[in-house]
């Protein structure tokens, strides 16, 4: 779609936006990033350096949801009539890069949507996300709302998102107007092909280029969590084991290589 100005009749800016090409990481990454949780990964990234990856306002439309997979992006832009009008509905919706992100969906891919958190736009409704699902995509967030929740929650794609409303995509103050293009979501920056990892804490944004440095650390840290965890279970005080102190450390230790040998044994 090129909106014309209709007393120039000219092109103000040609539309659908989209961004280059990009890579997506690969299924291995992916499937070691999985049992990460959002509170792991963003506590070691922020040890990492990067302070800023918590996607904030988006929240699970179904509790117990979890994801992980690479960001597919689309931007909606505030709407100026002489260059994008929703007044079509999704006539015009069609020839933007809402439907072109959709059409781009690769199986694992999880849709981010820059939306403001808007809370008059309904970025994707039933329809929308039913075609999402029959393209493999695994997740979405929404830095906004959806619509026609009941049947989008029959539908079992986790989403995360800032509410609902009864609103179609461009019927308020918005337009989808870009894809495979940097977003700015919850305060977050996520670049196409940077990762998600989402659950009932929330959505994270994992720089592709960290992810590995982040499995590496967080694999440690989530293992000796584990064994904090059972000691306090079994009436161990809260600050011998969290964080874990030298002697506990030591105890972790050698329960882990305890672990490791019974595994191998096993084999």
């Amino acid at each position: 779609m090129n909106p014309v100005d209709p007393v120039q009749d000219t092109v103000v800016w040609p539309l659908p936006v989209r961004g280059p090409k990009f890579e997506r990481p690969s299924v291995d990454l992916v499937d070691r990033l999985r049992p990460l949780s959002a509170a792991t990964a963003s506590a070691k990234l922020h040890g990492l350096g990067i302070r800023r990856t918590w996607i904030d306002g988006p929240v699970p439309l179904e509790p117990g949801q979890r994801v992980a997979g690479p960001a597919l992006t689309l931007q909606f832009m505030p709407q100026r009539e002489d260059v994008a009008s929703g007044l079509s509905q999704e006539y015009v919706e069609r020839s933007t890069a809402l439907w072109a992100a959709l059409e781009s969906v690769q199986p694992g891919d999880i849709l981010v949507i820059q939306a403001y958190g808007d809370a008059y736009s309904g970025c994707l409704g039933d329809m929308l996300v039913r075609y999402f699902k029959r393209k493999g995509g695994a997740g979405i967030v929404v830095d906004g709302r959806i619509r026609d929740a009941r049947r989008v929650r029959e539908l079992g794609v986790p989403i995360w998102c800032t509410g609902t409303t009864p609103n179609y995509a461009s019927q308020a103050g918005l337009f989808p107007w870009g894809y495979d293009v940097p977003v700015a979501v919850g305060g977050s920056l996520c670049l196409p092909g940077d990762l998600i990892v989402a659950d009932d804490d929330g959505a994270v944004v994992v720089p592709v280029r960290k992810a590995d440095e982040l499995i590496r650390t967080a694999r440690a840290h989530e293992e000796w969590e584990a064994f904090s965890r059972m000691r306090l279970d079994e009436g161990a005080r809260l600050s011998d084991y969290y964080p874990l102190s030298e002697n506990s450390r030591e105890e972790y230790e050698a329960w882990s290589r305890a672990k490791l040998a019974a595994v191998g044994g096993e084999r």
